[in-house]
């Protein structure tokens, strides 16, 4: 079966069961995070690189963020050196990632991971998000500095001791290793396919969500 004719499947399972567009578990944005990395006072590029299910999601989410010069869907966390659609047999031990590169005088690393924990996903999941299940739609934080480490790991804390969600965070913190860019008919899928079922359904929905909980953050182009 084909990876859409199985995520068709997946999807139609889903709604079935009543179970909707994914959402942080309050139904609201969660709080900032306490300690984060000072704002820039001159434009640069800074990179985050997380996974949370299909990246067609995270990607389309971030694409919307003010301040994010480029989010790019691809593998990371695994030990294939040439990682491709055979991520998604969850045989390689990569998850499905998206490479953020962002202004950190528009945006803070702290702010990110804060959209990324309100709309993009649900991370007390383990190994899934919404219809997709398996160790390729874990989700992680990927650092690429002490500083992102010490950041992700303190917020992970502040929510989880604030009971933000019904269950503890689920989402792993690790060291980036490598990003591999996934395949050109991956990259801005929910853009070029916004009718496609499984698009509509699972992230449409995170989008919305991010314009309404974050006005001054997001953007429409």
């Amino acid at each position: 079966m084909s990876r859409a004719s199985v995520r068709m499947f997946a999807m139609v399972l889903t709604v079935l069961a009543g179970v909707v567009a994914c959402r942080a578990g309050s139904g609201a944005a969660v709080p900032g995070p306490v300690a984060d990395e000072a704002r820039a006072t001159a434009p640069a590029k800074e990179t985050a690189v997380l996974a949370g299910g299909c990246f067609w999601g995270i990607q389309a989410v971030f694409q919307h963020v003010k301040g994010v010069v480029s989010a790019t869907s691809g593998y990371s966390g695994g030990t294939v050196k040439t990682p491709d659609e055979a991520v998604s047999s969850g045989e390689t031990g990569h998850a499905e990632s998206v490479q953020i590169v962002y202004d950190p005088s528009q945006v803070t690393y702290g702010e990110l991971l804060r959209v990324f924990f309100s709309v993009a996903l649900d991370p007390t999941e383990v190994n899934r998000q919404g219809p997709d299940s398996g160790t390729q739609y874990r989700s992680v934080i990927f650092y690429g500095s002490d500083e992102q480490k010490k950041i992700a790991e303190a917020y992970i804390a502040q929510l989880d001791s604030a009971k933000v969600f019904r269950k503890a965070i689920a989402t792993q913190v690790v060291p980036l290793k490598a990003f591999y860019t996934a395949e050109g008919y991956h990259q801005n899928y929910a853009t070029v396919h916004p009718n496609d079922p499984y698009i509509v359904y699972n992230d449409a929905p995170k989008v919305a969500n991010l314009r309404r909980e974050f006005p001054d953050l997001y953007t429409g182009k």
